[in-house]
């Protein structure tokens, strides 16, 4: 799963009421609406995130419910794989060096956020560690639970994370570096316009994509599933398009709204406090991917552009969508968010047991005579 709560709905226990849900979609529209007209990026998404957020803190009974939100990362996952095209696979020799990048990246950006938590905010160990990683979320949330980290402030630093870079990365490209969103916010042939068959075949990709992913457990299953069905029959030339921009559009409501709901019926002091300390910490995250970004441009001449949005440390199918928006490799840009995901959540729970023995073997008596 791609960083969702393992919850039955996102933003609180149990499941969502239906006017719930509809309270938190119609907001997250209203929100997008309000940002398209202001012609910002990523309207539709940070529209929603932002006012969905705001309502959340503010005590409205808000929720999402998970089995929605997924049903629309199959969606993203078929626009995804809409990205790939035969001649990426001349673009792999400059991919390897950059996928090198992404573990030395994670292994990096992971400890000096660790550090962070554990020396100037009081977490501890577990709690620290699991907040610290750069990914996986949902993965994050369970294993850092299990080892005895505090579940809320594992959950809440992450979704904070995610809604910062959400927002500083698309206003960073808009007003510093000149990009102009589209005026309708999403561009795309409408699903009125689509032949049937191209239709079929897309609703086919999320379907079996999905289903198989998941026999196969990989990580982010409902969305890498159907984006890998989705790029081979667009790589074998079966397809050309893209879903329709009316599924894209919805999706983002709906991601949206996911990450701000994720903030429903949490103490508003817990809230301060935690989004005060992840400010930091993305900020240290932040400036580690733009040296990673020049430096892998030098090596490599990839674009700077795709090489921050792919080292990024947002959600896989948040970034995504960034890339969508701003004219990026979304090929090169998921991709290289799944490998982030794949790496933190094979590595973290082997890397906090060596933590843990190191800080039990230091901590016996005569530890150092041994």
């Amino acid at each position: 799963m791609t960083e969702d709560t393992q919850k039955e709905s996102i933003g609180g226990k149990g499941p969502a009421k239906l006017w719930q849900i509809a309270l938190a979609l119609a907001i997250g529209a209203i929100g997008g609406y309000i940002f398209l007209m202001l012609r910002l990026p990523l309207a539709w998404m940070m529209g929603a995130m932002v006012f969905t957020t705001a309502a959340a803190i503010a005590g409205v009974p808000i929720r999402m419910a998970m089995k929605l939100r997924t049903a629309f990362l199959a969606i993203l996952g078929v626009m995804l794989g809409s990205a790939f095209r035969p001649d990426i696979i001349d673009q792999l020799g400059q991919w390897i060096v950059s996928a090198i990048g992404i573990v030395a990246y994670v292994s990096l950006a992971g400890w000096l956020v660790y550090q962070y938590y554990r020396r100037f905010s009081g977490y501890d160990q577990a709690t620290a560690y699991f907040a610290a990683s750069p990914g996986g979320l949902s993965e994050m949330i369970m294993m850092g639970t299990a080892m005895g980290g505090d579940e809320r402030i594992i959950s809440l630093t992450h979704g904070a994370r995610i809604l910062l870079v959400v927002l500083t990365v698309p206003l960073f490209f808009r007003y510093f570096l000149g990009y102009e969103p589209p005026p309708r916010g999403v561009t795309g042939i409408s699903i009125l316009d689509m032949p049937l068959y191209d239709l079929t075949l897309l609703g086919l990709c999320a379907i079996i994509g999905a289903f198989l992913a998941k026999l196969a457990r990989l990580p982010a299953s409902l969305l890498v599933g159907p984006m890998l069905c989705s790029a081979a029959i667009h790589l074998a030339g079966l397809t050309s398009h893209a879903p329709p921009f009316e599924l894209v559009t919805v999706a983002q409501i709906v991601i949206g709204s996911a990450i701000g709901c994720r903030f429903a019926g949490t103490k508003l002091a817990l809230v301060r406090r935690t989004v005060g300390v992840t400010m930091i910490s993305t900020g240290i995250l932040l400036a580690v991917t733009l040296v990673f970004s020049v430096g892998l441009h030098l090596l490599t001449d990839l674009p700077t552009l795709d090489i921050v949005l792919a080292f990024s440390p947002g959600g896989l199918a948040e970034m995504s969508l960034v890339a969508l928006a701003v004219g990026g490799d979304t090929a090169f840009v998921s991709s290289h968010h799944i490998l982030r995901i794949i790496v933190v959540v094979l590595l973290a729970p082997l890397v906090f047991r060596l933590f843990v023995r190191r800080s039990a073997l230091l901590s016996r008596p005569n530890a150092a005579d041994d």
